[in-house]
């Protein structure tokens, strides 16, 4: 899976399965950490031999991609009506089935690492479980942060003299497509993460992620899709179980983006679910918070999104801005002309915005095509039901 046309690489020594096969117990991998582990499986987003170049082929993908932006929820809030959603995106069919494929062995096979012994020892967790809805299996890799005071009265936040793994290759693979694929911005590149690994009943509880982390953050869900809550203001029922005002589904290859009132106002949980789910959480640590043996990870450093902005007027942009269709296959012209004849079917009339569109067989990219992260864009304004359920 080459999470770009430019950034092929291979990502997990003898492709595991998901099954719970036990490591082998050999004495060069024993203390191998994920990124030294070695690698032999290239990631292709296309696999069948249809002619097109890389670049093309990342282009038809990035085009599909479902993207909801402008999510409404009014709360009042020290007497003022505040949407405590905006700035919440979710981007959908971001990794594809053969990809989410790949990324679960991975995380499987670093949890079979963990019950080795083979992750340093912060970075891997598994609680004992004595109730429904309490402990999941985690790990986190960048740093180690701490949900609560511990034994030693370290409060809540990123623990500094605390060492973990660093980010595994292809969790790196994945933060480069979310960059390039304007999901998240090139300004706010996640140097960690953490990893949940979800059984029947496991839930995490309403929450604010704490401010040792930048926003945006993103989410990134595999296996099943399940409900994530939001609201100023939410309700624990029971074990596991919440109530809140809004409930957004999140289906399995997608990036939900917390940004703005959606990370800062509202608090968040995921109730207990009803089957097995993975979500990795991306986030980038305050330079101030960065753990004190931390080095930047070069290959994280200056990824470019995939399209530059319509405002940068580099002769590049120039280029791509007016590209003949008749230069692009007839695969890549379809899904240009898809996503026009889409977006031109919902404009209002009246409306005094230009829509992207086909000039003179050219394709024109507009401002509202790729907005910035967390702008107004009311064509893609958010529905809900008066009960408050997000209607996708």
């Amino acid at each position: 899976m080459s999470m770009s046309s430019d950034s092929t690489e291979v990502l997990s020594s003898e492709h595991s399965s998901a099954s719970d096969a036990p490591l082998q117990n050999d004495s060069d991998s024993i203390r191998k950490r994920p990124d030294q582990q070695e690698t032999i499986l290239c990631l292709s987003p296309f696999s069948q031999n249809d002619g097109l170049g890389g670049e093309q082929k990342e282009l038809i993908r990035f085009l599909k991609v479902g993207r909801k932006k402008d999510f409404v929820h009014i709360d009042r809030i020290d007497g003022k009506a505040i949407n405590v959603l905006r700035g919440l995106e979710l981007h959908t069919k971001v990794f594809n089935t053969e990809e989410q494929k790949e990324i679960v062995e991975s995380v499987y096979k670093l949890q079979r690492m963990g019950q080795k012994g083979q992750l340093r020892e912060q970075t891997y967790s598994e609680p004992r479980k004595w109730m429904r809805g309490k402990g999941r299996v985690t790990m986190q890799f960048g740093c180690c942060y701490n949900y609560a005071v511990d034994k030693d009265g370290k409060p809540p936040g990123i623990i500094r003299d605390e060492e973990v793994d660093p980010l595994p290759p292809m969790f790196k693979q994945m933060i480069k497509r979310m960059v390039r694929w304007h999901i998240l911005p090139p300004t706010c590149i996640p140097n960690s993460c953490i990893v949940n690994i979800y059984d029947e009943g496991d839930c995490i509880p309403p929450h604010i992620d704490h401010r040792d982390f930048l926003r945006p953050f993103c989410t990134v869900s595999f296996l099943t899709e399940c409900n994530i809550l939001f609201g100023s203001s939410l309700k624990i029922v029971g074990p596991g179980e919440f109530s809140g005002p809004i409930s957004i589904p999140l289906p399995v290859g997608s990036v939900l983006i917390l940004n703005g009132n959606g990370a800062d106002v509202a608090k968040h949980c995921v109730p207990a679910v009803p089957t097995k789910r993975i979500s990795i959480t991306f986030r980038k640590m305050d330079d101030s918070k960065l753990p004190y043996k931390f080095s930047p990870d070069p290959e994280l450093m200056e990824i470019k999104p995939m399209v530059n902005s319509p405002s940068n007027k580099s002769p590049i942009e120039q280029n791509n801005r007016q590209k003949p269709l008749a230069s692009y296959s007839p695969t890549t012209k379809s899904a240009f002309q898809q996503k026009n004849q889409n977006r031109n079917n919902k404009v209002p009339s009246g409306n005094t915005g230009t829509p992207s569109r086909l000039k003179n067989n050219s394709f024109i990219i507009e401002n509202d095509d790729f907005p910035p992260l967390g702008s107004s864009n009311s064509g893609n304004r958010a529905r809900f039901t008066r009960a408050g359920s997000r209607q996708l």
